[in-house]
């Protein structure tokens, strides 16, 4: 039922309020309504956040925006939980009074009962602050001078409309009428939700080594593995995240290049899980135990980075599941069990499961799963495919460990159909895999980087993977060093979340074969230790500027937010601008980024700012300084720019301040 006040169109709500909107601690949310009234009296709007407790904080006010009868606010809550937010609307008797008095005493008209009417109006206000003796004593000040008979009529005007009452006024409204919104829920998580860089890498590849004699291979094991973590650390990454840790699969093992004949030297794919040393609670033997994981964990932490554990629900053929649990799988009409398939794809070593046979007892298992590696220091966990499995499960699963255990971190890696994706973030997934590695073109980031900022980010955090174990786009595989440094600009600065899996900071970029996506040699089916030292004594490395990115992250406020990104005009059609300019007390903290995405060749253009997007009116200009080469440079509302990928493909500029 409409209230005395009527309120429509309240923003954001998910799902007409069935689900809640994403926030994290401290970020700023922008929240809108529609609030009309009949008649010419003046109205007043305000936000309410209740917090976990169910304690209401201080109404924020809704300012109007340029729209007829819509109103706007940024609110910030300071702790994670389940908070609600409402809408409250009022009749305003003193923005009433105020309009009216201003017109009719500047036209001589009922000056004496305009002035006596505001000092009830004010009288009213003061009378119900009996807590606040400091807002009381400004009005009462405002009702005597108002009162004093000596004093011209523009001074008691002016004392009922001082600064000093608007301001006591605005923290205390005098609301008569008020109505209200439905209270719609917002779930605030731990600020890792939303920003984080991911470095992914597989243990087994690290300090593993080859015996040309015999042939056979020396796995990686987590104590190797650690030795690599002072580096990436040192690159500036907050996430290590590893592939399945689990034992493999021997029955239908895959070898090099996703064989079918493997060799014995073939360690198989790590996403085959299970096999006689156990299954998705164990740790492969030869990577070492679980106690070498929990140090693993913990070196990790004393580097100050977070362990992200892959859950990839699927098991190997000889997977104890699959003689213990045969209702857990599909079974064909010839009696085997369904392996893996996405045409023309097939996994002859991987068996999906079936949650529809013994959908309580699976869906127990899994959690007992999930929080045998939360006890061993696991907070966030990479979920592979969760698309293939049945959302109201996903729903349940994460519901039940944000029951207890609310800080823990849930990526969704499903790269499928948008409502899929949208529905798996909506139920509870924090983060998730985007369309980002193929959005290549000017007009596809414009319009992708302005999807996930504005029309998707009160329910879908993005993670800006610049490349995965199996998705190695055209664009890295022809566009040679120059399109890894464009693409890590584009990511890191894109989104407060981004990743990169392991070799893309050598170049990384020769295909199984022609228009494949897959790596030559890849890394799921073989080891792949990598001469980090080497590299870098030969200056073939881009760890450098993957280090310099992620320090210019971590120093602006601006690039750890998600819903603040404004699209620039360029000239030239691969040239792509945008900004982001902080919240809160980090208004002034604003960032504009400038990508050649041709990494072919050099481009010239003409830059033309949204000036007001940057805090600034038309007519300024300000100085820019270049955080990744330390030129500096005045700008205004036009600017040209030359960008040369051999030397210089993209621009990240930090606004020092008004020049003029």
């Amino acid at each position: 039922m409409v209230e005395r006040i009527p309120i429509t169109d309240v923003s954001p709500v998910v799902e007409q309020g069935r689900y809640p909107v994403k926030a994290v601690v401290g970020e700023y949310l922008p929240v809108s309504a529609t609030v009309f009234r009949e008649g010419h009296d003046l109205l007043g709007a305000g936000v309410v956040l209740t917090d976990p407790k169910g304690k209401d904080r201080p109404l924020v006010p809704l300012e109007p925006t340029s729209e007829p009868d819509h109103f706007t606010a940024l609110v910030a809550p300071d702790a994670p939980g389940d908070w609600t937010f409402r809408i409250e609307s009022w009749s305003d008797p003193y923005g009433s009074w105020r309009h009216a008095a201003e017109i009719k005493i500047e036209a001589d008209v009922d000056v004496e009962l305009m002035l006596a009417e505001g000092c009830l109006v004010l009288r009213r206000a003061s009378q119900g602050l009996a807590a606040n003796a400091k807002a009381r004593k400004t009005f009462n000040a405002a009702v005597k001078t108002a009162g004093d008979m000596t004093r011209s009529v523009a001074a008691r005007l002016h004392a009922l409309t001082s600064d000093d009452v608007l301001a006591a006024l605005t923290a205390h409204p005098l609301r008569d009428l008020v109505s209200h919104s439905p209270a719609f829920p917002l779930r605030v998580d731990r600020e890792r939700a939303l920003v984080g860089a991911w470095y992914e890498f597989f243990p087994r590849s690290e300090g593993a080594s080859y015996d040309e004699r015999s042939g056979t291979w020396t796995s990686g094991t987590f104590r190797t593995a650690a030795k690599r973590l002072p580096a990436i650390a040192d690159m500036g990454f907050d996430v290590v995240y590893l592939p399945p840790i689990h034992p493999i699969g021997e029955v239908n093992r895959k070898g090099a290049n996703n064989s079918l004949t493997p060799g014995p030297a073939d360690p198989g794919s790590t996403w085959a899980i299970g096999s006689k040393d156990g299954g998705h609670d164990a740790i492969h033997p030869e990577l070492g135990t679980l106690d070498d994981f929990d140090a693993f964990v913990a070196s990790a932490a004393d580097n100050g980075m977070e362990v992200a554990l892959d859950l990839a629900l699927q098991c190997a053929p000889d997977h104890p599941w699959a003689t213990e649990h045969p209702e857990w799988f599909t079974t064909r009409a010839d009696g085997t069990i369904a392996y893996a398939e996405n045409p023309p794809k097939k996994y002859q070593d991987i068996y999906p499961l079936n949650f529809d046979n013994d959908y309580d007892g699976l869906s127990a298992e899994v959690l007992r799963i999930v929080r045998h590696w939360m006890d061993h220091g696991v907070r966030i966990f990479r979920v592979d495919n969760p698309h293939t499995k049945p959302v109201m499960f996903w729903e349940w699963l994460l519901g039940e460990v944000r029951r207890t255990d609310p800080d823990v971190i849930f990526l969704s890696e499903a790269f499928t159909r948008p409502a899929m994706m949208r529905c798996l973030a909506m139920v509870g997934f924090h983060q998730s895999y985007t369309y980002f590695t193929w959005r290549n073109l000017k007009w596809e980031l414009e319009t992708y980087l302005a999807e996930l900022s504005h029309e998707t980010s009160d329910v879908m955090r993005p993670n800006l993977f610049v490349n995965t174990p199996d998705i190695l786009t055209e664009y890295l595989q022809y566009g040679g060093p120059a399109a890894f440094r464009i693409r890590a600009t584009v990511a890191a600065t894109g989104a407060p979340t981004w990743g990169v899996y392991s070799g893309f900071e050598l170049y990384e970029h020769v295909a199984v074969r022609p228009g494949s996506e897959e790596y030559l040699d890849s890394e799921k089916y073989q080891f792949r230790p990598r001469n980090w030292d080497r590299a870098a004594a030969e200056n073939r490395t881009l760890a450098p500027y993957i280090t310099r990115l992620n320090e210019i992250r971590r120093g602006h406020p601006a690039l750890q937010r998600l819903r603040n990104v404004t699209v620039h005009a360029t000239d030239d059609d691969a040239v792509l601008c945008f900004s982001k300019r902080g919240d809160g007390q980090h208004r002034d903290d604003v960032v504009i980024v400038v990508v050649n995405l041709d990494p072919h060749g050099s481009r010239e253009t003409l830059i033309h700012l949204a000036m007001p997007a940057l805090g600034y009116d038309w007519y300024e200009s300000f100085v820019v300084d270049d955080e990744i080469s330390g030129q500096s440079w005045r700008w205004g509302e036009t600017n040209y720019v030359r960008l040369d990928p051999a030397v210089e493909p993209a621009h990240v500029l930090s606004i020092r301040g008004a020049a003029g």
